[in-house]
C-alpha cells in the first residue's frame, strides 16, 4: 500500500468536493431557496446540513487523529501500513445521492439558524481542519486507529477513511443540489 498516494488522493478528493460545494454559495437566492417538488431540502438547507455533518464527523476525526498519533508511539507503523489495504469500492456508494437509505440523526438536520456567509466560513474552516489532520498524520499514522461507522454498514474504518467519508458525503449532496437546480430550471 502506498500510503502517501492514498493521503494525496484523499486531499485531492477533498479539494474537489470542497471547491465544488463552495461554488454553490455564489448562486442566486432563487436557486438557493428553491423547494423541490419532493419537499426535500433547499440548496441553502443542504449546505447547512453539510456543515453540521462535517462538524460531528470532525469531532470523531480529531479524537481519532490524536489516538492514531499516540498509537504510533507503541505500534509498528511500517508493519501496519504494509498490512493495510484501502477498499475504495466499499466507500463509493456514500458519494452517490440516493444509493442507500439512511435516516440522519436529528442534530444533523438544518435549522436555518445560520446565515449563508456563516455556513460558508464554517465549511471553509472544516476543509482546512481536514487538511491539517492529513498533514498531522502524513506518515501513515491514520491507519492506527479505527472507529465504527454505521452508515451503509461500513464497519470499522480508520481516520483517513473518515476524512474520505466526509468528502464523499459532500459529493453526495452536490448531486442533490444539482438535482434541485435542474428541477427548478425545468419548471
Amino acid at each position: 500500500m502506498d500510503i502517501f498516494r492514498l493521503i494525496q488522493d484523499i486531499k485531492n478528493h477533498l479539494s474537489l468536493s470542497y471547491h465544488e460545494a463552495d461554488r454553490w454559495f455564489d448562486k442566486d437566492s432563487t436557486i438557493l431557496n428553491y423547494q423541490p417538488t419532493n419537499r426535500g431540502w433547499t440548496v441553502q438547507q443542504i449546505l447547512e446540513h453539510i456543515y453540521l455533518t462535517n462538524f460531528y464527523l470532525l469531532i470523531l476525526i480529531e479524537k481519532g487523529s490524536k489516538k492514531a498519533i499516540k498509537n504510533s508511539l507503541d505500534l509498528d507503523l511500517e508493519s501496519e501500513i504494509k498490512n493495510y489495504s484501502f477498499d475504495k469500492e466499499h466507500f463509493e456508494k456514500v458519494g452517490e445521492y440516493g444509493a442507500f437509505e439512511w435516516i440522519r440523526p436529528e442534530h444533523m438536520e438544518p435549522k436555518g439558524e445560520l446565515s449563508l456567509r456563516e455556513i460558508r466560513n464554517l465549511i471553509t474552516q472544516q476543509y482546512h481542519q481536514c487538511l491539517n489532520y492529513l498533514d498531522m498524520m502524513k506518515n501513515g499514522e491514520g491507519v492506527l486507529y479505527k472507529t465504527t461507522m454505521t452508515v451503509n454498514d461500513l464497519g470499522k474504518i480508520n481516520v483517513y477513511e473518515y476524512i474520505y467519508f466526509l468528502s464523499l458525503h459532500t459529493q453526495r449532496h452536490i448531486t442533490q443540489m444539482k438535482n434541485n437546480q435542474s428541477e427548478m430550471t425545468k419548471n
